[in-house]
């Protein structure tokens, strides 16, 4: 869960001078301790984190159990052992060590998946990336290099001290650089600065050949890159799928020189932030879906490329009516033409028709660095195990979903009160690329859901799973019980893994789980897939399957 934070869908918002109480729980790993001072080295300093000798941790080893599981502790494996890494040419040698002994081998930076792809029984290898953290101008490329070890809030405090510049990212600090970019990462800027994916220039890939050797090989966008394709699986089709990401190269198309201050876009100066919450009490079902449809309207209504409304970025999250209220946390970038005036016309057209008067918490004008890796709308305290689901909304949300989504939030048999389904704004400049020029297929949608339940006691496992289940089959009821391409949805989001999709158990629909994650683009990632990882090394459940 990497851009629609767990952090951030936990704040207790302010109630009558009241607040929810939240669990400080949380995972403290390898790579949560880079996260602590931007990452940015001399080449001195890199030599000589090559040179040095990675680290092997096994069973044996006190560090083992801090390493066997990310963020979502419903997760732990049983690997043969733990190798951390800090080169390129390291990761080369443990992968090869994998390959020749044949262990299943899986990679990990931040740890925030969603699933057990890291974690599952197969698993015999984890290499973990924190060691690859390292941020840095590249002139030969003209690019700003990031290693897949360095997390977003280091990456979005190097960017903006040492150049003035963003990556359109996620909105949780603690998220690796590895799978969320890859993924086509997606955050608060994004409705104007475009998804990670859309500024990616080049990767370093450590890869399997046919003969089983493995080996290093740098993919650019540059038309008449060879391994150009291996670039383009690699701006949406997700992590562990062709290799193991070694480095990033980030410049924004079009950009021109090699001034990295002029690289990728600017970072806002300061934002205006927003916090508001209604309370379950003041609502009903007319109410209710009047105001998640209004929010998807004005969505519907706002998101060309070119609209004044691409500099507001919304959270409309919507907890279970246990948890008392609900709220919703927007952003406006204050360089963008009257953002006051932008925000408040956005608060009426959510308000309006409702009836019902919203709680105001925060409003005021940040630093944006301060709201990227600060703001306690979107950066909270996180919760250990959680279950998730996503959808891509094109249209304003039909009369049957809504009611569909107040059915699930206000059932008595479920008192979840961190059972949510969050809508987050989506569009804008991200809908200016075409669906086959990324991986990233989805490119006219307005809005993402998230349907998630967060809780702390391993025995609440399936009571929480399965409301998720249930909420989600019953929304897109009218569409066999996934959010099917082409129509009000158009599938779902492989940053939010949901390996259900890929179940036939659970996946009644008849719509493949890629058709729901890639659309038209599977086929020509399998095609990749063929050339790049031929002998299947790289895999999970929902990984591009060889053809």
């Amino acid at each position: 869960m990497s851009d629609v934070s767990r952090r951030g869908l936990m704040k207790g918002a302010a109630l009558t001078g009241g607040a929810l109480a939240l669990p400080a729980v949380g995972v403290v790993s390898a790579a949560g301790a880079a996260e602590a001072a931007a990452v940015t080295e001399g080449p001195d300093a890199v030599a000589a984190r090559a040179a040095a000798a990675p680290i092997t941790v096994t069973p044996s080893d006190p560090r083992y159990k801090g390493l066997i599981s990310g963020s979502n502790q419903r997760w732990v494996g049983t690997p043969d052992y733990v190798r951390i890494v800090s080169s390129a040419d390291q990761v080369v040698r443990a992968v090869q060590e994998a390959v020749d002994k044949g262990l299943k081998v899986v990679v990990r930076s931040g740890g925030h998946c969603d699933e057990d792809f890291t974690t599952n029984s197969e698993v015999k290898v984890v290499i973990e990336m924190s060691g690859l953290n390292n941020i840095s101008y590249d002139p030969e490329r003209r690019a700003i290099a990031v290693e897949p070890g360095a997390l977003l809030g280091t990456v979005y405090r190097t960017l903006y001290k040492r150049w003035g510049v963003v990556l359109p990212g996620g909105t949780c600090p603690t998220v690796g650089a590895g799978g969320h970019i890859q993924g086509g990462g997606y955050g608060a800027l994004s409705r104007s600065r475009g998804l990670t994916v859309d500024h990616l220039y080049a990767v370093e890939v450590v890869h399997v050949d046919r003969h089983g050797r493995a080996r290093k090989v740098v993919a650019t966008r540059e038309q008449n890159d060879p391994n150009r394709e291996l670039w383009w699986a690699h701006t949406g089709a997700g992590g562990g799928n062709f290799g193991v990401v070694t480095r990033y190269w980030l410049r924004s198309p079009g950009a021109t020189g090699d001034d990295p201050s002029r690289l990728l876009p600017k970072a806002p100066s300061e934002v205006l932030l927003s916090d508001v919450s209604w309370s379950w009490a003041d609502l009903d079902e007319a109410s209710f879906t009047r105001l998640a449809r209004n929010f998807t309207a004005w969505h519907e209504a706002n998101s060309a490329p070119d609209s004044p409304g691409r500099f507001l970025y919304s959270q409309f999250k919507a907890m279970h009516k246990a948890a008392g209220y609900f709220r919703m946390s927007t952003q406006v970038d204050a360089g963008a033409p009257d953002p006051e005036g932008l925000l408040d016309s956005f608060l009426a057209a959510v308000s309006e028709g409702t009836g019902v008067r919203y709680n105001v918490g925060d409003r005021y004008r940040a630093p944006w660095l301060y709201a990227v890796t600060e703001w306690s709308g979107f950066v909270e305290a996180a919760v250990p195990r959680w279950k998730s689901k996503a959808a891509y909304v094109r249209k304003t949300m039909p009369q049957d979903q809504l009611k569909a989504l107040y059915r699930q939030l206000t059932r008595d048999d479920y008192a979840g009160p961190y059972g949510m389904a969050a809508i987050v704004s989506f569009g804008g400049r991200i809908n200016e690329v075409g669906e086959a020029d990324t991986a990233t297929a989805q490119r006219d949608s307005v809005a993402k859901m998230l349907y998630c339940a967060l809780w702390t006691d391993p025995t609440q496992d399936e009571p929480n799973k399965r409301w998720v289940r249930e909420a989600y089959a019953d929304v897109y009821a009218s569409t066999g019980g996934v959010p099917r391409t082409g129509g009000v949805n158009d599938g779902c989001y492989i940053n939010y893994a949901d390996a259900d999709i890929a179940d036939p158990a659970l996946n009644t629909s008849g719509t493949p789980w890629h058709q729901l994650y890639f659309k038209g683009n599977y086929p020509r990632l399998q095609q990749v897939k063929a050339k790049w990882d031929p002998r299947n090394v790289f895999s999970h459940r929902l990984s591009i399957r060889l053809p």
